[in-house]
Order: structure tokens, then sequence, then C-alpha cells
């Protein structure tokens, strides 16, 4: 019995459907490219996004499941969620900051395990079981979540705390690296979404993101380091830190990457 198809997205680099609860990725041919060499590079990115899917998976990051992968088509879960993109504007402070602070776990966790998404952006996060995030956050009470010009109070330690998951979607442009120049621009990608999607709240979904990022990082890098100590193997997805440069390494050299675009005039 043939299944429905619904198109999800149509884009330059690819066709999304549904097929009941899988997404199916088809990488279209182009035809400017000789067309041995297309499947050729239709194909590689295929099975390099799904390998760097299955990563992130081992790693503990929620990534849709990969179903297969045959030359230029990848099958996954379909998430049935919300684009972060199209709710974030819309929600309550207190779900904002949790959400912001989702997203920078997220990161951390994707650099802890050696890989940059290269389109880090509120259009490839999508959101499921929003409703507990407003659950979290009304649970910590009045004063708890204190944002001033000094910086950002996180009350319950870890934004894993909620119900609420974060899936990170579309590793087309991703690759394994440990490169801190790669970490920062993803981090450089991200703030430029939020200037451009969501200026409003840029400012304090900001701070949220870093706090969170920065204390994700150095707890794996810790967790790592104890773990050398005792003569015990790296967990996988751990050993591919930015070793004793860490998140600071990281957002110092965010701010040299806006500088050199600032100055670029961009």
């Amino acid at each position: 019995m043939d299944v429905a198809r619904e198109i999800v997205q149509r884009g330059a680099e690819a066709i999304l459907y549904r097929e009941d609860s899988t997404l199916v990725k088809d990488r279209v041919a182009k035809g400017y490219r000789l067309p041995e060499l297309d499947a050729r590079i239709r194909k590689l990115r295929t099975r390099g996004e799904a390998r760097l899917l299955d990563t992130a998976a081992r790693a503990g990051i929620d990534v849709p499941r990969v179903v297969g992968a045959e030359e230029n088509v990848l099958r996954m879960e379909f998430i049935d969620g919300r684009r972060v993109k199209d709710c974030l504007n819309g929600m309550g402070q207190k779900e904002r900051d949790r959400t912001c602070m989702l997203i920078g776990e997220a990161l951390a966790r994707l650099h802890n395990a050696g890989i940059c998404h290269g389109d880090f952006t509120t259009s490839n996060m999508i959101l499921k079981d929003v409703g507990s995030l407003g659950e979290c956050a009304s649970a910590e009470g009045k004063g708890s979540q204190n944002a001033t010009e000094k910086g950002v109070h996180l009350s319950c330690g870890s934004a894993s705390s909620t119900k609420a998951k974060l899936y990170v979607i579309d590793f087309g442009l991703g690759k394994l690296s440990k490169k801190v120049e790669d970490q920062a621009t993803d981090l450089y990608l991200l703030y430029e979404a939020l200037k451009a999607a969501h200026f409003e709240y840029l400012s304090r979904s900001w701070q949220y993101i870093l706090k969170s990022y920065s204390a994700k990082f150095k707890a794996a890098e810790a967790g790592l380091m104890r773990r050398k100590s005792h003569g015990l193997p790296e967990s996988e997805g751990l050993g591919s830190t930015g070793g004793s440069k860490g998140a600071d390494a990281v957002m110092q050299r965010f701010r040299l990457i806006e500088k050199r675009r600032r100055y670029k005039g961009e």
C-alpha cells in the first residue's frame, strides 16, 4: 500500500516530506554539476549528516533518530513540536528564559561531542512538550530568576529539569570539529539569528544562553578531568571538548568574530 506523502518544505538543497512518523530528506539534483559528481556529492552529504545525527544521539543530544540513509535520501524520525523561531517571541518571560537555557545546553552538548552544527539558529530547533516549560518556571517562585546588568541567576541549575525537550535538526552544514573557531562560529550564527528574529528579547535571552552554555561546557570538562585522574576511559562524547580552553575561549573567539564581521561591514 502506498504511503501518503506530505511535503513539509522545499529548499534549494533538498525537499522534506513526511511519511507517517518518518521525515524524508531528499537532496535534489543540481543541473550545473556533472551527473556523476552530483550523485557522489549528494550521497556523501547524506551519509555525513546521518553520521552526525548518530554521533549526537549517542552523546545524549535530542536529535531526530535516523531510520535509514541510502544514496541521496535520509529518513529520520518526525519530531512533532514547534519551531523555536515561530514560538520564542510569543512566550512568557519565564518560558522564554527556560527555552534559552535549553538552547545553551544543547549547543554545549554538541561542542562537547566534537560536533559543530554549521547553521545553529532558532529555525533549526524544535520544542516538544512546550507546556512543561511554564510548569517548571512557575515552581521556581518569584524573584528566583534575576536578570541584571551583571548577569543572570539560573535557579534550576540545569535546563534538563524541565520535561520539555529541544531537538536540534538539519545537520546538513555540520561537521566533526574541535576547533574553537568553528564552535565560536556556531555561537555567532545563533546570535545573529536572535538579533534578526527575536531582537526585542535579545539581551536577556543571550545572557541565559551563554550562562547555560558555559555551565554545561565546564561541567563536562570537569567530569572528563575526574575520569582521567582516576585512570578511566573517556566517556563517549566527552573526549572532544576544548580542554583547558573551554567555554571561555569559545566566547572570547566569538567576540573576535563579531569584531571581524563588523569591520567588514556585515
